[in-house]
């Protein structure tokens, strides 16, 4: 995923009479790849089909049919993008990689769409990209002064250039050298005539996962969701740091960098990820109504007579809420599924509009009762107004507003389109203040302490394994290109950034991949019949 080119394109989005879109926040992208496949497009399609969720403005296919990459790309959803069944029939060969994009940063033209392709006169490659890299401004401007032409305004076309410009004979190398040259969060995805190629940030802030089709070829992609969808097993998490390569000779795990910590994203587990997705050994329903739990433990609602929960990633943690309250957990509110993303003009009557689309209240559920709304997460608060607004249009006699994770107060900079501490009403407001803006009744938030500890991750390494900085201000890591629009936090202690790390993370603090056996040369090979040195 790209997100905006560092802090001088914050001041131009803000002049800017683009249109907002009435989710609070914006989702990751999905990325796929298949290598070995006959049907390898096809498969590709079907795996982004379960990462739609992630990413709804385009989506793109590329394939290898015999050394030649084929790329096919539009604007829209993956269904859109492929209504035309010939678009996928022309993409012929025996491994593809696919993704599906929300898009933060540049235009939302075709020319941002991936995978990215570019023709050199000796090599092809195909890129996709989930993340947001933090130093890409600076990159982009010294590649520039270089003679070097974007043809884009993604950052993930930055690593393109990287690559071609290093002076490593072998292509892996080459890839190698230029992933320690970005920052931030990133799961990469590349293509080229002779394999496939998937690297993780060193913090692994994105999820990332292999899995084995019975044939025995691999994928990669970003949620077990779309491993389950096109019937292959999962084999592992890709770790931080690590660099995956699969040809026909089977798949290798491999690291560009020793200096890596574990810090994945809570956001997953809380809003981006599929109830349905195992993230770490952490299934992400099973978290959210751990959430719940937690939530109706720390902010109860003694007067409460039903538990609502917002569709569809509120629901689980709904689930855990009236469990452990003993309410009865009911469906207040429908959602349309017919109706894609809404994108609207900044104007209050078109945004509730918008919503009222999007959502209704089921009022013979609602009406004279005292209602638990559950929500996962509160960024701007407009989108919690309409509902509250609506469910006592209904006839809730009150409305009492939970969210299932803590305040945010601080920006994403490795992959939410949120980036600035104007757009999100807990860095500007009370907890007072915040409840009266949302028309709630009260207003109650989960510990980030509550948060770690319902996400369970088992982990056993230095720190929670998590990023929670959105929450508490610390930041796993510098944030390069951002770093001055946090300054006054960092002046006042409210915010700090832990240095690029020194030590290793090792695979085998995470409990499924405790007995994986490197080999001598520090990878580990599968081959592509047999799952070799790896629990499963």
């Amino acid at each position: 995923m790209e997100t905006k080119r560092g802090v001088t394109m914050m001041n131009e989005q803000k002049n800017e009479t683009s249109r907002l879109n009435v989710r609070s926040l914006n989702e990751e992208c999905g990325i796929f790849g298949v290598w070995g496949r006959s049907d390898a497009a096809q498969l590709t399609y079907y795996g982004l089909h379960a990462l739609q969720h992630r990413g709804q403005e385009g989506a793109g296919i590329v394939a290898n049919n015999n050394g030649h990459l084929w790329q096919e790309r539009g604007l829209g959803l993956l269904s859109d993008v492929f209504r035309d069944t010939s678009r996928i029939e022309a993409l012929s060969g025996k491994s593809a990689i696919g993704h599906v994009r929300y898009a933060t940063a540049g235009s939302n033209g075709l020319e941002n769409i991936q995978p990215l392709m570019v023709n050199f006169h000796d090599m092809q490659i195909s890129l996709a990209h989930n993340g947001n890299l933090t130093n890409a401004l600076t990159l982009r401007e010294n590649l520039e002064e270089e003679g070097a032409i974007f043809q884009s305004s993604s950052d993930s076309e930055i690593l393109l250039h990287l690559i071609r410009r290093s002076k490593a004979d072998k292509f892996i190398d080459k890839l190698k050298e230029a992933l320690n040259i970005v920052h931030g969060g990133f799961a990469f995805l590349l293509l080229t005539p002779h394999g496939m190629f998937a690297a993780l940030d060193p913090h692994a802030f994105r999820p990332f996962v292999i899995g084995q089709m019975p044939d025995g070829h691999y994928i990669v992609t970003s949620e077990t969701a779309a491993i389950e969808v096109v019937g292959a097993k999962f084999v592992r998490d890709v770790q931080p740091g690590e660099l995956i390569a699969i040809d026909d000779n089977g798949l290798t795990i491999d690291t560009y960098t020793d200096k890596t910590t574990l810090n994945i994203d809570s956001m997953e587990y809380i809003y981006f990820a599929r109830p349905d997705s195992m993230i770490y050994g952490v299934n992400v329903h099973k978290a959210r109504k751990r959430m719940g739990a937690a939530l109706a433990a720390e902010q109860p609602v003694p007067e409460a007579d039903i538990v609502v929960g917002i569709p569809n990633s509120s629901l689980s943690a709904a689930a855990g809420f009236a469990e452990a309250s003993g309410l009865p957990n009911e469906m207040g509110l429908v959602k349309n599924q017919y109706i894609a993303r809404t994108f609207i003009e900044p104007t209050q009557d078109k945004r509730e509009r918008a919503v009222r689309m999007k959502l209704s209240a089921v009022r013979d559920v609602v009406v004279d009762k005292n209602v638990v709304l559950i929500d996962d997460s509160i960024v701007r608060g407009t989108t919690s107004m309409f509902i509250v607004r609506m469910l006592k249009e209904a006839g809730a006699k009150s409305v009492h507003v939970r969210i299932a994770s803590p305040i945010f107060k601080f920006p994403s900079f490795y992959g939410i389109d949120m980036q600035t501490t104007e757009e999100l009403m807990g860095a500007n407001h009370s907890l007072l203040e915040m409840t009266k803006m949302i028309e709630a009744d009260s207003l109650g938030f989960l510990s980030v302490d509550a948060l770690v500890k319902a996400i369970d991750l088992p982990y056993d390494g230095e720190g929670t394994g998590l990023t929670t900085a959105y929450f508490d201000g610390h930041y796993p890591s510098p944030i390069y290109d951002y770093k001055a629009s946090l300054d006054r936090f960092v002046r006042s202690g409210e915010v700090d950034f832990v240095p690029e790390p020194v030590t290793t993370y090792h695979p085998r603090q995470v409990a499924s991949l405790r007995h994986q056996e490197l080999l001598s040369d520090g990878t580990i090979h599968l081959d592509s019949q047999t799952i070799q040195g790896v629990e499963i």
